[in-house]
C-alpha cells in the first residue's frame, strides 16, 4: 500500500541569532489512505510545525517529507506548491476566509485558482455547500456567518480539491463546545465520503480517541 506522506528521520530546529531550539528529532511517521491520525502534545512542543513541514510549508531542517512518493527535498516551489493544491487540503484554528467574498467564491477559490472552468467551479461549490446544510449562505460573506458556519465554509474549501490528506490544526479550539461537535462530525464525514486522510492536531484527548490512532508529541518525537 502507498503511503499518502511519509516522514523519514525528519528534524526541525528554530533560528534566533546565536540561539538555536530543537524542535523535532529524527521523527518518523507514515500516513496511509484514508485513515485519520491525531498528534497530541503539550503547547509549544512543535505539533503546528509539524503540520507545516508534512504540507511543504516550511522545510525541514535535516530529513525527508514524502507525498505520494513524491520527496519534497527534490521539489522547486513552484512544484511543491503544486503538489500542494493537487493532494493536500488545510484548516486552521481560524478559518482564515476572504473577508470580502461570499462563501460560495471562498469555496470556489482553490477550483479557481488551478484554473477550472468558473461556472463548473461555482456549481461544484454550490453543491458541497449545500451537502453541509449551508444552501441559504451561499451569498453570505465571512462577518455574516456564525463561527461554527465560517469553519464549515474552511472545511469545504479544504476538500473541494478531493485532496488525498487533510491537514487540520486545532479546527474546533475556537469553537464552543456544540459547534466544535458539529464541524468535528461534519469533517469526519466529508473524510470518508472523499476517502481522504486526515491529521488533526489537538489538545482534546476526546476527539483524539475518535480518530484511528493518535500519537504524543515529545521531546521532539512522536509516541
Amino acid at each position: 500500500m502507498n503511503k499518502i506522506i511519509e516522514c523519514q528521520n525528519l528534524s526541525y530546529t528554530y533560528h534566533n541569532a546565536e540561539i538555536e531550539t530543537p524542535v523535532l528529532n529524527a521523527l518518523n511517521l507514515d500516513i496511509n489512505p484514508a485513515e485519520s491520525l491525531a498528534i497530541i502534545g503539550q503547547s509549544g512542543c512543535g505539533k503546528s510545525t509539524l503540520l507545516n513541514l508534512l504540507g511543504g510549508i516550511d522545510q525541514p531542517t535535516t530529513g525527508k517529507v514524502i507525498i505520494n512518493n513524491a520527496d519534497l527535498s527534490q521539489l522547486n516551489e513552484e512544484a511543491i506548491t503544486n503538489l500542494r493544491a493537487q493532494h493536500l487540503g488545510f484548516v486552521y484554528q481560524f478559518h482564515h476566509l476572504l473577508k470580502d467574498f461570499s462563501a460560495l467564491d471562498n469555496v470556489a477559490m482553490p477550483l479557481l485558482i488551478r484554473g477550472d472552468d468558473t461556472h463548473s467551479a461555482l456549481e461544484k461549490s454550490s453543491k458541497l455547500l449545500a451537502d453541509i446544510g449551508l444552501q441559504n449562505r451561499l451569498n453570505h460573506r465571512p462577518a455574516e456567518l456564525s463561527g461554527g458556519q465560517r469553519q464549515r465554509v474552511a472545511i469545504a474549501r479544504a476538500l473541494i480539491n478531493n485532496p488525498s490528506c487533510l491537514l487540520a490544526d486545532e479546527p474546533t479550539g475556537n469553537l464552543d463546545t456544540k459547534s466544535a461537535q458539529e464541524v468535528l462530525g461534519l469533517m469526519m464525514e466529508l473524510k470518508q465520503q472523499k476517502k481522504s486522510a486526515l491529521i488533526l492536531v489537538t489538545h482534546d484527548m476526546n476527539i483524539a480517541k475518535k480518530m484511528d490512532r493518535f500519537l504524543t508529541l515529545e521531546n521532539g518525537k512522536l509516541v
